[in-house]
Order: C-alpha cells, then structure tokens, then sequence
C-alpha cells in the first residue's frame, strides 16, 4: 500500500511538472496556435498507473479526458522491452514500474484478455492472450457510437535510453517468434527456434537507420514467479543475459531506414468486454502498417461512448507483412490531436458511412482490410480463440477489395465497374501483416488520381 500511494504521488506530480512546461513551451512555440484556439495540451505518461497490457475494455477507467480539437503528447513502450533491460527498461523510472517484477510483487499484473487465475495454461494473469502495453484510454467529450474519431499524428519520436551508459541512444527487439510466419518453414538448424534481434536507434534524430547491435536464440526463462517459458509465449518475461549466447557479428554494414510508427492505435470495440490485443478489426488496435506515424492521419468509427483511444505497439520500423512476427519493437513518445465527426456531418465527405480504419496522408488514402472485417461479431462467442486458426490472406484481400470499393463508390460517386476498373489500374494492394491473428492487407490509392 505504501509503494502503491508513493508511486501514484511521484508519477502525478511527474505528469504535473511535465504539464506546466509543455504550457510553457506551448505559449512561446507554434503549438501555442492551440492555446488561441481555446483547445488544450494534455500529457499522459506512460507508467504503471496510466496502461493496460494486452487488451482494450469498454469497462476501463479513462486515464485522460480530452475534448475536440485538443493536442495530447502520448508515451508508449515496447512490450519487448524486457529482452534488454539494460537498455531499455533501467534508469527510465516509467519503465521501471511498468516492468516491475519480483517473487511478492508484478507492477502490471494483467497481461491478455485471459483468466486472471492463469487457468488455462498457467502462463500469468491474462496468460498472455494479447500482448501490447497501450497507454490510455483517452476519453473524447462529445464522441459517441456512429461518430468517428480523427486522430492526427503530429510527431512519433525514439524514447531514450534511461540509462546513462547509452546517452543519446534508443533501442529496439527485433524476435523473429513462434507465431511469425517463417517458423515452420526454416532450412537451418536447430529448427524451430526464436531469435531475438536487439537494434540501436539514434534519440537525437541526427541519424535516421538502426543497426544491429547483437541477436541471441531464446533458451527457457524463468519468470520471478517460477513459471518456466520454453518459448516467448508471455509478455514482459525478463531474460536473464547470464543464459543466452550472444552474437555480435549480426547484420554487419547494414542500416535499416527507421520510420517511426503505432503498431496499435484504436478504440474500444462494444462486442465483447475484454479484447485482445493482437487481431486488429473494425474498431483499429493492432494494424502493424508503417504508414501509421507522424503526418498521417487515422479515422476510426466510434463503438462506445468516448470511444476510449489507447496507443501502444511503437515500432522504430518494419516492412509490410511484419513476417518474423515483430518489428524493431523501441518505445516512442507521441504527439496526437483528436477531432470528433459527429454522424450527421459526415454525408458527402470521405468519412461517409465509414466503418473501418482509414488513413490519410497529404498524397494518399489507405484502406485496411482483413480476414474478417469483424471477427468478434462474425465469429460469435469463441471469436477470440478461433480468430488464429481462420485468417488467411485471400480473405483480407477480399475485405480490403470490398473496402477500397466501398471507398470508391461512397465518397467519389462511382459507379461498381467505375471503382472495380480503376482498383485495377491505379491502386496498390499490399500485405499488411501475416502474423496478427487477423491478417490484413491494405489498398493504397493516390489523391492524385481522384478528381479535385
């Protein structure tokens, strides 16, 4: 109880501190402009007390209240954090707490949509079914079911080290895991095997690659509770350096283009209570598209009152299809503004009749289709386990054909053989990911295409 009341009391006066110089900086920047316009700043930390770990919930207690038009600055971390403490989880007190964990004490203890009691694999609370640490939910006055909610993102940057060894550096896990979409088909031995990955990011912005620091093979870890994990198969498990091998000649000379990113922006679906966090759907979460980072902009349907926005999954980069299972998985501070649609303004617009994820950049529109536009309504009360036996590519081609038709029709007045002919000569279809439960493959198409 007393850890519990001194760690509230220093993360909120933390949040203040922080909150008083962002009002500052705000008066004498151009993000001042917002102040003018009588919309706010808000910050939320990301910390023990201001995450869930795995799942969204209609029933979660919003950590922040916005309004239209308001700015918010967002923390997020990386679930993998755990893979390299020494880099990514020491000295950075936010991380500390979230990570937190010994035999008599866990300081997020629910990690999945799973049982609490751990009863069906006896993995941890939750059991792991969903993974994501997703700061939130943010709560938006006057967003109701029928609106949709705009979530611009105006910044996504590397979270530092918090240990002073790596000044200046961010770093990222890259694991190459059981659920990805090599792991059956390997021609090396030992086979099967998961590899962990581990990069380092420049957090001064100077440099704009990652590059490979070390990798190591994941041997059994033991959990400050006793239960043995064979395979990566509960998240935040800290590894112990002392069992792994680890390979410094990995990847030599070569520099990955960062592109800072949400792997998971969404709200709270209505269907069930507790949801997974790793199948996206209709409602965002768990997307995994690169395009997601600073300059763009999402539009998600709102499913429940206040539509209860989380961020979470932040990635340094990652290719379409996300194969191996993740990306580089880093942590990453963002800066988003939210702006509700109500329903009865969205009629000729591209939010017309909306009911999926759709991104905007300044030169392109992105629709995102996957196996099942909405598997916790089409595949009834076992949606969430049956989800991972049922994806496949073919139908989140077909969802995202229906969905770029949809588009097409709706807010460009086309005809079907309109929208079908051009879908053919002048969108780029891609697969998103293989690798979360619902596999998704996105249709591109440039403004310039579309008539102004």
């Amino acid at each position: 109880m007393v850890w519990s009341w001194v760690r509230r009391w220093y993360y909120g006066l933390l949040g203040f501190c922080i909150a008083v110089a962002l009002v500052i900086f705000g008066l004498f920047s151009d993000y001042g402009q917002v102040f003018a316009a009588g919309h706010k700043q808000l910050y939320l930390p990301a910390n023990a007390d201001t995450v869930h770990w795995g799942y969204f919930s209609q029933s979660l207690e919003p950590k922040l209240t916005v309004d239209s038009g308001d700015t918010i600055t967002v923390e997020t971390l990386t679930h993998h954090a755990n893979d390299d403490a020494e880099r990514m989880v020491i000295g950075d007190p936010g991380a500390e707490s979230v990570f937190a964990w010994t035999e008599d004490f866990k300081g997020v203890d629910r990690r999945g949509a799973g049982p609490l009691d751990a009863s069906v694999f006896g993995r941890g609370a939750g059991e792991g079914f969903g993974v994501h640490i997703l700061t939130g939910p943010i709560y938006v006055n006057g967003a109701e079911p029928g609106d949709v909610l705009e979530v611009e993102i105006l910044d996504a940057a590397p979270r530092p080290s918090g240990n002073s060894e790596y000044q200046g550096k961010t770093f990222g896990s890259n694991a190459a895991a059981w659920w990805g979409y090599h792991y059956n088909d390997m021609i090396e031995e030992p086979k099967p095997r998961e590899v962990i990955t581990i990069y380092e990011v420049d957090a001064t912005g100077e440099q704009d690659w990652a590059e490979a620091v070390y990798n190591y093979r994941w041997v059994p870890q033991t959990d400050p509770y006793g239960v043995v994990h064979e395979k990566i198969d509960y998240p935040g498990v800290p590894v112990d350096h002392s069992t792994i091998d680890k390979n410094f000649e990995v990847l030599e000379d070569v520099k990955v283009p960062i592109r800072p990113h949400f792997g998971v922006i969404g709200l709270a679906p209505k269907e069930v209570d507790i949801v997974d966090s790793i199948p996206p759907g209709y409602f965002g979460g768990n997307i995994d598209d690169w395009r997601i980072g600073k300059g763009a902009t999402m539009y998600y349907p709102v499913a429940v009152e206040g539509g209860l926005l989380s961020l979470g999954d932040p990635h340094a980069a990652q290719g379409d299809s996300e194969l191996a299972g993740t990306a580089i998985e880093t942590s990453l501070t963002g800066v988003i503004k939210v702006i509700v649609h109500k329903q009865e303004t969205l009629a000729g617009s591209v939010l017309e009749d909306l009911d999926y994820p759709l991104l905007e950049t300044d030169d392109e529109y992105v629709v995102h289709g996957f196996s099942y536009a909405n598997y916790l309504a089409e595949l009834g009360e076992t949606a969430q386990q049956d989800i991972y036996s049922k994806s496949s590519v073919d139908g989140a081609m077909r969802d995202a054909f229906r969905k770029m038709r949809h588009f097409l029709m709706t807010t460009q007045g086309m005809s079907e053989d309109e929208a079908i002919s051009l879908m053919s000569v002048a969108v780029d279809f891609g697969v998103t990911q293989v690798v979360d439960g619902n596999w998704g493959v996105h249709g591109v198409i440039s403004k310039t295409v579309l008539p102004s």
